[in-house]
């Protein structure tokens, strides 16, 4: 994800949880008061736009509540927000309601509060919540945490209309139409034709930029290449499912193939590499959310209007898009749970949803796909009108949103998501030239530990 944007969120909150406003009515006290709610919420990517807007939302309930309601901010930068969580866990105090990444759900299942009423709720209203977001927050049958719309981001396919048009001969607006419908070519964008095209791109002085270290947007991708063929490594039982496993050998035998079209110092890239690649022109297509594409709309206009987002290509097992769920998680500690779960329940709401999305200028995503018919931010955003529209996976691209290492059981999946096993397995096969055998056996060894440990 870009971290280009100005950063101008005063509210930011440290292991000391500093208070950084109130929004409350005037003040009210004794049995009329709505009490007091304290929250820590993932400080945006795109500022204080997207952190007013949310701030906004709140104020409006807290004084529609009597609940005097106090904000943080809390950056993602440094681990700022993991720090947060792990400190407030130790000492059993602090925010009522924090943002939780995406495996910190489970990591902390024990200390949250159950959240199957409000859920049971949502859904009832809402339909079905996606399968990426239920893995990370269902836990034993019960709802640990409510998914939240702040934040959550797909990482599809992000890529140079006039590039990919003239180098690669594939019309991206044409394949998806920022309509309720697939074009000529959406049923052939599959990673065989993702191939072709790298090559054809990168030929012509545009590769395809696709991280291949241990950071998230290279987990992400890989991930869903990886579950796209089938070729996972634990089934959802935890047993390792790495050697003789044809579809694991198939999907290396495709990254291979792919490797030798992407630039070797892709396998040195962090997360923000792939998106100077495409705000600086040099590259045809990376897999990012609108993140890349809003820090070019300001700063490399040119580049923005040739800007096109829609799914990643499908395997021959199903088309998996990377889906990264933000989570509000409410301590057992906490003080007013009522209010909380009020709360929450508030801002999952389609009106707030809407205002949400908006002020995010497209990136954040709700978890009911029921929802995003009803949000007209991704049909207006631009330039081009109607960049982000195929960003969200809709019901007709016929694709899943996906969480990498899925459906391993989450503390086998958790690991082998930070130690970016998949990538590193492409990486000794494609840059130290190890037989597939041998890497397929360090995996097993890796992944082994992991479960053992």
């Amino acid at each position: 994800m870009a971290k280009g944007f100005d950063r101008r969120g005063l509210m930011k909150a440290g292991l000391g949880g500093i208070a950084a406003s109130t929004l409350a009515a005037p003040m009210v006290h004794g049995q009329t008061s709505g009490g007091r709610l304290a929250l820590g919420v993932w400080d945006h990517w795109v500022g204080a736009v997207a952190n007013d807007a949310f701030r906004a939302i709140v104020a409006d309930w807290a004084r529609q509540n009597r609940v005097e309601v106090t904000i943080d901010f809390i950056t993602s930068v440094g681990n700022k927000n993991l720090i947060t969580i792990a400190a407030e866990a130790q000492a059993r105090q602090g925010h009522d309601i924090l943002s939780f990444p995406t495996w910190m759900v489970h990591d902390q299942q024990r200390l949250l509060e159950p959240m199957d009423d409000v859920m049971g709720r949502l859904i009832q209203k809402y339909g079905k919540v996606n399968d990426a977001s239920e893995y990370l927050a269902k836990i034993g049958g019960k709802w640990h945490a409510v998914p939240q719309t702040v934040g959550s981001q797909f990482k599809p396919s992000a890529a140079r209309i006039d590039l990919m048009k003239q180098h690669a001969g594939i019309d991206v607006q044409a394949m998806y139409p920022a309509e309720n419908r697939l074009g000529p070519g959406a049923d052939q964008w599959t990673w065989e034709t993702f191939l072709t095209a790298a090559e054809k791109c990168n030929k012509a002085g545009f590769p395809f930029a696709l991280p291949a270290g241990t950071f998230s947007d290279a987990t992400d991708w890989i991930g869903a290449m990886f579950r796209s063929f089938g070729a996972d490594l634990v089934d959802a039982n935890g047993n390792l499912t790495i050697r003789n496993n044809d579809k694991v050998r198939q999907v290396m035998d495709y990254a291979k193939r792919l490797f030798q079209h992407i630039p070797n110092e892709m396998f040195a890239a962090d997360d923000a590499t792939n998106n100077r690649a495409l705000i600086s022109g040099r590259s045809a297509l990376i897999f990012n959310p609108p993140s890349a594409w809003a820090v070019a709309a300001r700063d490399a206009p040119d580049v923005a209007r040739n800007v096109w987002h829609f799914p990643s290509p499908s395997g021959p097992q199903g088309h998996p898009v990377p889906h990264l769920p933000y989570f509000y998680g409410m301590w057992s500690f906490s003080r007013n749970k009522s209010a909380g779960k009020a709360l929450l329940e508030h801002v999952s709401q389609i009106e707030q949803v809407q205002k949400l999305v908006q002020a995010s200028s497209g990136y954040d995503i709700p978890p009911f796909a029921n929802m995003f018919d009803d949000i007209d931010a991704w049909k207006t955003v631009q330039p081009p009108n109607g960049v982000v529209y195929n960003y969200p996976v809709r019901n007709h691209h016929n694709a899943t949103p996906s969480i990498a290492y899925a459906p391993a059981p989450a503390e086998i999946a958790v690991q082998m998501y930070n130690q970016g096993i998949q990538a590193k397995m492409i990486a000794r096969m494609v840059q130290n030239n190890e037989p597939l055998d041998r890497v397929l056996a360090w995996a097993h060894q890796e992944v082994e530990g992991f479960k053992r440990g």
